[in-house]
């Protein structure tokens, strides 16, 4: 049931006038912190809050009762997913080399090629943003694999994701992402890095360029990143260039670092050190990085963090899918590091991301009482506003901008609630979100997206996916079947080979 007053609001489009949002509960700020105000109202106009607290003294143009339901600053998310996540074709496949997620010589000595067409990317990210909406999530840094790619993201590409987060009303945080190097299977087992540092500087080139055309575009909506892929693949001067750029552009660097396995080995292996490590020694650690998963960080890589104010994008989900954590979400933050959230998968549910990063720091610290369901609701909002030098985000208080989401807590499958943040985290889903501001426009309401059919465009992404995946034999080592390389979870009745 669509809440009073919400449905004369059209979609995509800012309400004239003064607007009040009132629910059971609101997520109001103040005294250093989030604070809960039950029965609360929170007040928008153009693009801004102008008030979240009880009892409002001014006129308003229109009143909107969401009922029972929590009006929440929207979700932070840096490492967002916009393309179609195949992490899950090898949840319960093994061993990882073998899964077309590393190229094979014989793929690189044929020529890789771009796996998707223009066209099919930009749809991409349009279909990736309203699964964001869908979920509370407001202000977003895409994120895409390379495995697929010819070498790095094109401009064209983020041209189209810029102007797809200005009609869906999505804040983004963006440039196409480049590196200087790339992973090669030799053997079974056996992978290598391979680099071309005048491809890696030429995509610093290009997303620099884009930044400074894009940023500020769509009333403010779009800024600039730089996005070096992975810290494996980029040499330490693009790395030096990269850093030097951001000082120059005044935007965040996102490099994904100290998350695997095959990186660790890597790295050291080259240099003799862990990537955090290098990095310090080169003074390319600072306040500019904001560096997803961290779940391979050792204590001194974390203290490192800690001293050159390094911010960490926690993407618990996805981590523990693979048999990892962040060891701790708790020692972290005893550090004084900040962090932010991130879903890098799919389904992009952060209150999900909540859940998991709660269980696994527990698990992790073998006590309860070190983490608390506020705090994962903290770094969603609050610590990726940190991350990104914004305080005008992640909060609901006088002068910030109005990126609102709401939260129903009356969904039959929820549990009866006194506190909605516990409430949420330890048993809610994107599922549940009822409407999504971004700027004071209304992006999302009722599942329904401005700027885009959801159903459709998830039967348009099913038809990509089952292309791509008939592709993986080219990709992968000795070129097994299809079949061979996924195996259904059950043999399919009526199947010869089953």
């Amino acid at each position: 049931m669509t809440a009073p007053g919400l449905e004369a609001l059209e979609l995509g489009r800012r309400p004239d006038g003064r607007t009040l949002l009132t629910a059971a509960w609101v997520l109001g700020h103040g005294a250093g912190g989030h604070r809960l105000i039950p029965k609360g109202e929170v007040v928008i106009e153009g693009g801004e809050v102008l008030f979240a607290g009880s009892r409002f003294p001014g006129e308003v143009a229109r009143r909107i009762d969401f009922g029972d339901a929590l009006v929440s600053p929207g979700f932070i998310d840096l490492d967002a997913l916009s393309d179609l996540d195949t992490t899950i074709l090898g949840i319960d496949h093994h061993p990882g080399w073998a899964k077309g997620r590393v190229w094979p010589r014989s793929y690189v000595e044929a020529g890789p090629y771009e796996m998707y067409s223009a066209e099919e990317l930009a749809f991409q990210k349009r279909f990736a943003f309203g699964q964001l909406l869908l979920n509370g999530i407001t202000t977003a840094a895409p994120i895409a694999s390379l495995f697929y790619r010819e070498w790095g993201e094109t401009v064209a590409e983020f041209e189209a994701a810029a102007d797809a987060a200005g009609e869906l009303g999505l804040r983004v945080y963006l440039s196409p992402a480049y590196r200087s190097g790339g992973m090669v299977l030799d053997a079974p087992g056996r992978m290598v890095p391979v680099f071309d540092e005048a491809r890696g500087l030429a995509g610093l080139s290009d997303a620099v360029d884009f930044i400074g055309r894009q940023s500020g575009r769509h009333g403010d909506l779009v800024r600039g990143l730089l996005a070096p892929d992975r810290v494996e693949t980029c040499t330490i001067d693009l790395l030096r260039r990269t850093d030097a750029a951001a000082r120059d552009l005044g935007c965040k660097i996102r490099l994904h670092m100290a998350q695997g396995a095959m990186e660790v080995e890597t790295v050291r292996a080259l240099h003799g050190t862990t990537a955090p490590a290098r990095l310090a020694g080169a003074g390319l650690l600072s306040d500019r990085l904001i560096a997803p998963h961290a779940t391979s960080a050792t204590a001194e890589d974390l203290g490192l963090y800690a001293e050159n104010g390094v911010s960490i994008v926690h993407c618990p989900l996805v981590s523990a899918r693979g048999g990892n954590t962040l060891n701790s979400f708790s020692a972290c933050r005893q550090r004084g590091i900040t962090i932010a959230m991130g879903t890098d998968t799919a389904p992009a549910d952060m209150l999900m991301n909540l859940l998991v990063g709660l269980i696994a720091c527990r698990i992790n610290d073998r006590a309860p009482d070190r983490v608390r369901c506020a705090d994962l609701f903290d770094a969603a909002t609050l610590g990726g506003a940190r991350a990104l030098g914004r305080e005008d985000l992640g909060r609901l208080a006088p002068g910030a901008r109005a990126d609102i989401a709401v939260f129903g807590l009356d969904d039959p499958v929820m549990a009866p609630s006194i506190d909605p943040i516990t409430t949420l985290v330890a048993g809610g889903s994107g599922k549940v979100t009822r409407a999504v501001f971004v700027d004071g426009r209304l992006s999302m309401r009722d599942g329904e997206v401005a700027g885009i059919d959801m159903k459709a465009a998830r039967r348009r992404a099913q038809l990509q996916f089952d292309g791509l995946v008939a592709k993986y034999p080219e990709r992968s080592w000795g070129h097994p079947p299809v079949s061979d390389i996924f195996p259904p979870s059950y043999p399919i009745e009526g199947d010869a080979n089953g």
